[in-house]
């Protein structure tokens, strides 16, 4: 009793000051996530709630939509979340032999279209795939090849919005490559040269491995934001076509707010997060390390 009491006086100041900030995650965070899970195991209608237990998670996992549309998240996060850290990575190295203020301009130039709604960039690449004017098909017509039904092929669509994704290098990654890779003490390099090290050995033996906490950071990070994704599906292909592009979040969209089943679709959010939390799970065994700069 006597340890409880000097820890409030100790702290109590703190809790007071950080109070509404965790008010406000209660409110609009914690207690919404709290009646998801409860609404899990639920069939709720306007009128009345019924507990049915586990039937929900029946019902999702023999959904063949359900069973498509993870294969499709998981094929979209998988081929972005390589390419964003090979791409952030790739274009980092590529920046540090200039200097400063050259390289402050590449990072802001990179990380403007982060900051750019993603409702704009998808309806750009709804033209830029646009099967009559659209810049591809105009690329293809120079060389003589038939145009494309980019987004309208159930064969390529969902290709077509991971290529719309991957081919904008993400600025966040940019950032902190460029960044952890300054930090990195030239010491180290100087000594492998010595050694009689080439600029590959140098990069694999001592850029890569110290880089893993940003590695491991961008990759739960844009592994969560693959998982996710649903606006630019929602924008660009709605879905289709013949459900070839759903994706996770937008069947749980469809689900709660088309056929307003709230209890499937939490259902449908708690498998997504537990799935999210497995593979990061997974990525911060084997990526994560002491050793950081």
């Amino acid at each position: 009793m006597a340890k409880i009491t000097r820890f409030w006086h100790r702290y109590k100041w703190s809790y007071f000051f950080i109070a509404p900030s965790m008010i406000l995650f209660f409110l609009f965070i914690g207690y919404p996530v709290l009646r998801a899970v409860v609404l899990a195991f639920q069939k709720v209608s306007l009128r009345s709630t019924e507990w049915t237990g586990l039937k929900n998670f029946v019902d999702v996992f023999s959904s063949r939509l359900f069973l498509d549309s993870m294969w499709h998240t998981f094929v979209y996060a998988l081929f972005v979340v390589a390419a964003w850290i090979i791409s952030s990575l790739a274009v980092a190295a590529l920046l540090q032999p200039f200097s400063n203020r050259v390289q402050s301009l590449f990072r802001g130039a990179f990380y403007l279209p982060y900051v750019t709604s993603i409702i704009v960039i998808s309806l750009v690449w709804i033209y830029i795939f646009q099967p009559e004017y659209g810049f591809f098909n105009w690329v293809l017509s120079l060389f003589g090849l038939p145009r494309v039904l980019w987004l309208q092929d159930p064969n390529i669509a969902l290709w077509s919005l991971i290529l719309s994704t991957i081919l904008i290098i993400p600025g966040t990654g940019v950032v902190l490559y460029s960044a952890s890779i300054g930090s990195i003490p030239r010491e180290l390099y100087e000594a492998a040269e010595v050694e009689g090290a080439n600029a590959v050995q140098k990069w694999w033996r001592i850029t890569v491995p110290l880089l893993k906490p940003t590695t491991l950071y961008l990759m739960v990070i844009y592994t969560i934001a693959g998982f996710q994704v649903f606006e630019r599906v929602y924008i660009m292909t709605g879905g289709g076509p013949i459900n070839r592009t759903t994706t996770i979040v937008q069947l749980i969209y469809m689900t709660a707010f088309s056929d307003f089943n709230f209890g499937r679709a939490s259902a449908q959010a708690l498998v997504l997060f537990a799935i999210i939390a497995t593979i990061s799970f997974v990525q911060f065994r084997f990526l994560s390390t002491d050793v950081e700069y």
